[in-house]
């Protein structure tokens, strides 16, 4: 890699790329398991808020991956009403530089790369914390990382029911039938959150409410199920925590209190998980130093609040994919 230039990937790059499934997974899979085994840097995400967190805010993640020799800073624009003016609701780029020298290594249009991380966080969490029987799957919301939820979980569980919900009819009809088109099976769209989560063996809660507010009613959820809430504004009760046997985050310093946002804050500030009940970090799990699900009848909450280390992992597989190609463009540093 000459000093002089740096490798850019347009989101039309990342398209053409199509990682698959297990590309993805594999990938997140290594990250979080550098991350059990002590190998990365993680550094809480911090905000900036041009008016106000309800119009929407920008996060800012950074971390290292010292196996794959990369450090990241990823900038990502998270703007709910952006669909009043034809524009996705979250927007990134991501910037990777050598940890060892900070010299500039690549920008990555990351849009594409924060959804497929999302939804292999939540599909890893499943594998790792779900029943391996699970089979029904209620997903609450439609946001951008709402189809690689859904994708990569039924990737791994292959369900026999998948139900759906958003706040707006015709987002969640136009995402049924996307879901319905690519997985080529049926997909429920439901007019309530009851009759998408109740009795689900896998609950994932990605609403965008533009203040927290208990839409997600603890009792609806079935002994023995994985409820994964990862909204900005929290959607849940405060008695969710009240019910479940193991409760794990994917990175204890960006769920801590003190800190702004995400679907269990109201619980970490009211000492309703706490570093003493917290069961592990998954990454934890994924290197084999904590035990994910070990019974049948095990209630589990995973709260992942997103990681830098996912953007730089999947940053990662896509330049690796895109040196073998030859896709991508060499920019004058």
């Amino acid at each position: 890699m000459s000093l002089n230039h740096i490798t850019y990937l347009s989101g039309q790059d990342v398209e053409n790329l199509a990682l698959d499934n297990d590309e993805i997974l594999d990938a997140i899979e290594i990250g979080l398991a550098a991350q059990g085994n002590g190998h990365t840097v993680i550094e809480p995400r911090v905000h900036l808020v041009p008016e106000s967190s309800v119009k929407g805010h920008f996060n800012i993640l950074r971390g290292v991956i010292h196996p794959f020799q990369l450090a990241g800073v990823k900038v990502v624009g998270e703007f709910g009403d952006n669909y009043r003016h034809g524009l996705p609701s979250a927007m990134a780029l991501l910037n990777l530089f050598s940890p060892a020298t900070g010299q500039p290594l690549a920008v990555l249009n990351a849009s594409a790369v924060t959804d497929m991380r999302t939804g292999a966080m939540t599909a890893l969490g499943a594998r790792y914390l779900a029943r391996k029987g699970s089979k029904v799957l209620g997903h609450i919301g439609a946001r951008g990382s709402a189809y690689w939820n859904v994708r990569l979980l039924d990737h791994l569980f292959d369900f026999d029911e998948i139900r759906v919900h958003s706040l707006r009819p015709e987002s969640r009809e136009d995402f049924g039938l996307r879901l319905e088109r690519e997985l080529g099976k049926t997909v429920r769209v439901t007019d309530d959150w009851e009759s998408c989560v109740r009795g689900a063996d896998i609950v994932v809660e990605a609403s965008r409410l533009a203040r927290p507010a208990p839409m997600l009613e603890t009792a609806w959820i079935r002994p023995g199920a994985l409820v994964v809430p990862y909204g900005t504004m929290s959607a849940v009760e405060l008695s969710l925590t009240d019910i479940m046997d193991k409760m794990v985050v994917d990175d204890w310093g960006q769920c801590r209190k003190g800190l702004p946002f995400g679907a269990l804050r109201a619980h970490v500030d009211s000492d309703r998980l706490h570093e003493g009940n917290l069961h592990a970090e998954l990454g934890q799990i994924v290197a084999g130093l904590k035990p994910g699900r070990e019974r049948e009848d095990e209630t589990i909450l995973l709260w992942h609040r997103g990681l830098s280390l996912s953007d730089i992992a999947l940053g990662h597989a896509l330049l690796e994919k895109a040196r073998a190609r030859n896709i991508g463009q060499q920019l004058q540093f």
